[in-house]
């Protein structure tokens, strides 16, 4: 009778042990399915954006400049201001103090950014201090508020707007889109949420320092017919430093 005892007893543990091991391998199944879901999901973000980019800008193919965006009227006229910081380098994290909103000159950095990258937003773009180089460099900048960086429809003009610019070895494609924050000054003036800078020698191949001017233009919406005349009055060819890229 004992025998039977510990031969049922045995059965039973047996029994409990092979549920168990089914209950284990059960959630090991589940915790599997659940990690694939989590990471097709995280897949399937980080691929999001790119297509999305890439399928909105199918729709600028077919478009030159001047069509993309707000009409030239959105944007004011352009306005000058004499210029001075030329050649005057700091290093990357120098405080600089800029007088406008955005900069179109003055003291920068002594490091600026490749032509390669066209559009940024506010989590990758390069220092202020570093635009400022390009800008010396003859690069034309468009900078862009919260207002447009907020809104789907002015981003992808932007995109469409930078897309046209995407031969890096022409130097007349020395043109960058930034956002402005509120960390770097003041807001642009009136209702404007895009403004325009390109710092100038007064017309290509001049060197007085006393002719060098900032230029400005300030928009209320991306404007690619505006920024298209913007480039052709102030090309590359129009800065202290037109050679280097």
């Amino acid at each position: 009778m004992a025998k039977k005892d510990r031969t049922d007893r045995q059965a039973v543990i047996d029994s409990i042990r092979s549920k168990q091991k089914g209950a284990e391998k059960r959630r090991g199944y589940a915790i599997v399915g659940i990690c694939a879901t989590i990471a097709l999901l995280i897949v399937g973000a980080a691929a999001y954006q790119p297509i999305k980019d890439w399928y909105d800008l199918r729709g600028f193919e077919e478009q030159g400049l001047d069509e993309i965006g707000a009409a030239a009227d959105a944007c004011g006229e352009i306005t000058t201001k004499k210029a001075n910081g030329s050649q005057e380098h700091v290093d990357p994290g120098t405080p600089i103090s800029y007088e406008d909103s955005p900069p179109a000159f003055g003291q920068h950095y002594n490091v600026w950014d490749t032509i390669d990258r066209k559009l940024y937003t506010s989590s990758d773009r390069p220092d202020v201090g570093e635009l400022v180089h390009n800008l010396e460099h003859g690069y034309t900048i468009l900078w862009y508020d919260a207002t447009v960086a907020e809104s789907d429809a002015m981003m992808d003009d932007l995109r469409g707007i930078a897309s046209k610019f995407d031969d890096n070895a022409n130097y007349r494609n020395k043109f960058k889109a930034v956002p402005w924050t509120s960390e770097d000054g003041e807001p642009f003036p009136g209702d404007e949420h895009v403004a325009m800078t390109h710092w100038s020698v007064g017309g290509a191949g001049e060197s007085a320092a006393d002719k060098q001017v900032g230029v400005f233009q300030y928009c209320s919406a991306p404007s690619g017919a505006a920024l298209e005349d913007f480039m052709k009055k102030y090309p590359y060819t129009d800065s202290p430093e037109p050679d280097a890229i």
